[in-house]
């Protein structure tokens, strides 16, 4: 037992359920502020971006949260797997977004991309 009289078990339950709470309501703050930015910023790109921030750092800090709040095993395990697909398919899902608005043709607002020169050919030092 701990001086305040309380076994480590129920000192963990009681950082457990603090953290947790933190954890998401920034995760909740997170996914605000990319919605926020979905509306206001200006092209596709800058949107996306806003979105992936959302769901990588948004939906990720709430999750964790969740699984610091899960009452049992079982609960936790489901939003583990929850994490795990959103991990695995939400920067993959934007990068193809981006990838194929790319080759599609859709221009930056700030103007087209510059393209490099061909290297010359010859020797190289």
């Amino acid at each position: 037992m701990s001086e305040s009289g309380l076994t480590p078990l129920e000192l963990w339950t009681m950082a457990r359920h603090g953290l947790g709470a933190f954890l998401c309501l920034v995760g909740g703050l997170l996914c605000l502020v990319g919605a926020i930015g979905v509306t206001r910023f200006p092209d596709f790109y800058t949107r996306l971006q806003a979105a992936s921030v959302t769901d990588t750092g948004g939906a990720w800090l709430a999750l964790l949260g969740m699984m610091l709040l899960a009452p049992n095993p079982w609960t936790f395990f489901e939003i583990a797997l929850i994490f795990v697909v959103l991990f695995i398919t939400g920067p993959a899902a934007s990068h193809a977004l981006a990838n194929a608005a790319h080759v599609a043709g859709l221009e930056p607002l700030i103007g087209p991309v510059k393209k490099s020169k061909p290297a010359a050919p010859g020797p190289h030092p």
